[in-house]
C-alpha cells in the first residue's frame, strides 16, 4: 500500500534544528498525551529499573506536574518539564550521535520527528542498534492504540507516522496492539462497542500505508490466549500488588480489572506472544515507539524480562502533542474543538484553526511587527513542526513569524493548507480500506521470514 500520511524523511539542518529546539525542548509542549502510547540486558542480566512512581510530581513554579499512562497534567503554567521527567524516570535523551548512527545503519535520513526532537528519549536504543548491526533480523517493532473514539485525531497519527518510518528504514516486522479491553475498563465502554471501535480505528491505521506482509494488527478481546496469555501470567507473577500500586498509582477502590491490565500491554514485548510470526523462544528484541507517559508499563516489563528469559524491550519516546487551545489546554476526544480529526472536512479544519488555535501573535499588527510572534506558545508553529515536510521552509517561517514579518493569519493559513492536504489524502486512503483488507492485517496465518524481514 502506498504511503499516505508519513512525512518523507528529510535531514534537518543544524540551523533549523536550533530554531526548532527553541520550542520543542524544556517544558514547552502541551500537557496532554495523545499517543499510545540503561540497565543490564536480558537473558540472565537482572538489573532492576529505577524504582519510581508513574505519577511524576516534578515541581514547577506554582504547581506540580502529574503524569501517568491515562492522564497528563502540567504544572501551574500547563507545561511539561521534560528534563525533570527524564531524571525522575531514568530515561536517556537522544543525542545527535545516536541520530547519526540510526542514519548510518539504515542508509536513510532521520525522520523529521526524530531529527526535530519530537522523539527525544530512549531506553536501551544503543544496545538494540548494536544487535541490529550484527544481525538485521534481530528485532521487531511494537506500538499500539487505545480505541476510545470513532476516528483518530492528528495526535494519534504521530506514533504511526514515525513507526512506519522505522519499519521501512530498518526493514523489520511490526505488531500493533489495539487495547479495546483497556478502554472498556477505564472509559466504561461496553465490550461490544470497544471491539467495534478497535476495528474502526484499525482502518485509520491501515490507511497510513503499512505493508500488510510484515504488519500484524490485533485487538486484545479477540487475540489474547495461548503464549500471549502465558506471558501475561509470567509477567504478573513478577510484580507484587505493592509494586503495581507504586508504579501505576492504583487505589484500593479501583476494580481489579485495572490491576490486571498492565501485563496485557507488556506481553507484546516478547516475540513468542506471536508464534505465527516469530515461532517459539524469546530471542528477538523489541523496540517500542510511544509517548513518554507509557514508560511506566515498560519499566515494569523491563524488570520482569530477565526473569522470563527475555530481552528488556527498548523504547524510543516522544513528547506530547499539543491541544489546539494551547499550553494549558487539554487535548480530549470529547472536546472536538481541542483537536483535528482525520474525518474533518477542509472547512472544519479551517474553522478550528482560525477560531481555536492558540496564537503567539501580539494584540495589534503594530506590536506584532515590532516585537514578533512568540514561538514558545503559538500552536500553528508547533503543528508545523510536526507536519511540514520542508526544513528550509519551516526555518524561514520560524524566522519570519518571530521577527514580525509574518502575521498570525498568515501562519495559520499555511497550517490550514498543510493539514487540509494531509487529511484529504488520508481520507482517500481510508475509503480503500475494506473489511476484507482489515482481516488480512488481523490474520494469524504463519508469515514467511522473507516477508517479515524484507531485504529488497
Amino acid at each position: 500500500m502506498t504511503t499516505i500520511i508519513s512525512v518523507p524523511p528529510v535531514r534537518a539542518r543544524a540551523s533549523v534544528r536550533a530554531l526548532i529546539s527553541h520550542t520543542l525542548t524544556n517544558r514547552n509542549m502541551s500537557s496532554m498525551s495523545t499517543y499510545w502510547s540503561p540497565t543490564g540486558e536480558g537473558n540472565g542480566s537482572h538489573t532492576k529499573e529505577k524504582p519510581t512512581e508513574t505519577t511524576s510530581t516534578a515541581k514547577q513554579e506554582g504547581g506540580e506536574q502529574e503524569i501517568d499512562p491515562w492522564s497528563v497534567k502540567g504544572g501551574a503554567d500547563g507545561k511539561i518539564d521534560y528534563d525533570a521527567l527524564l531524571t525522575k524516570w531514568g530515561c536517556q535523551q537522544i543525542d545527535k550521535e545516536l541520530i547519526e548512527r540510526v542514519e548510518k545503519l539504515t542508509g536513510v535520513p532521520a525522520h523529521p520527528l526524530l531529527a526535530r526532537g519530537v522523539f527525544f528519549a530512549h531506553r536501551d536504543l544503543k544496545a538494540l542498534l548494536d544487535a541490529y548491526e550484527k544481525d538485521p533480523k534481530s528485532f521487531y517493532l511494537y506500538t499500539g492504540r487505545g480505541p476510545s473514539s470513532e476516528s483518530l485525531h492528528l495526535g494519534h497519527l504521530i506514533p504511526f507516522m514515525f513507526t512506519k518510518y522505522l519499519q521501512e528504514a530498518f526493514k523489520v516486522p511490526l505488531v500493533i496492539q489495539l487495547t479495546d479491553d483497556e478502554k472498556c475498563i477505564w472509559k466504561g465502554i461496553s465490550i461490544e462497542e470497544s471491539r467495534r471501535l478497535a476495528f474502526e480505528n484499525a482502518k485509520d491505521i491501515i490507511a497510513c500505508g503499512f505493508d500488510k506482509r510484515n504488519t500484524f494488527i490485533f485487538n486484545d478481546f479477540d487475540y489474547v490466549g495461548g503464549m500471549f496469555y502465558q506471558n501475561m501470567v509470567s509477567i504478573a507473577k513478577c510484580v507484587t500488588f505493592n509494586q503495581a500500586k507504586g508504579i501505576f498509582g492504583f487505589k484500593f477502590e479501583d476494580p481489579i480489572a485495572k490491576i490486571a491490565f498492565p501485563p496485557v500491554q507488556a506481553a507484546p514485548s516478547f516475540p513468542d506472544s506471536f508464534p505465527h510470526l516469530f515461532g517459539k523462544g524469546k530471542k528477538l528484541r523489541c523496540l517500542i515507539p510511544c509517548a513518554i507517559d507509557q514508560d511506566p508499563y515498560f519499566r515494569m516489563t523491563r524488570d520482569a524480562a530477565p526473569r522470563m528469559g527475555g530481552h528488556k524491550p527498548a523504547l524510543i519516546e516522544s513528547r506530547f502533542f499539543p491541544s489546539l487551545k494551547g499550553e494549558s489546554g487539554k487535548m480530549s476526544a470529547s472536546d472536538e474543538n481541542s483537536c483535528i480529526y482525520v474525518t474533518d472536512t477542509p472547512k472544519q479544519i479551517k474553522t478550528k484553526i482560525n477560531k481555536h488555535a492558540f496564537s503567539g501573535g501580539r494584540e495589534t499588527i503594530e506590536d506584532h511587527r515590532l516585537y514578533g510572534g512568540n514561538l514558545d506558545v503559538d500552536i500553528s508553529w508547533k503543528y508545523l513542526n510536526f507536519f511540514l515536510e520542508d526544513d528550509a521552509e519551516l526555518e524561514q517561517i520560524g524566522k519570519d513569524y518571530s521577527s514580525g514579518a509574518m502575521l498570525t493569519g498568515e501562519i495559520k493559513k499555511k497550517l490550514i493548507e498543510v493539514l487540509q492536504a494531509m487529511v484529504g489524502k488520508h481520507q482517500e486512503a481510508r475509503k480503500a480500506v475494506t473489511d476484507d483488507l482489515v482481516k488480512e492485517y488481523f490474520s494469524t496465518e504463519t508469515r514467511k521470514v522473507e516477508d517479515l524481514f524484507p531485504r529488497d
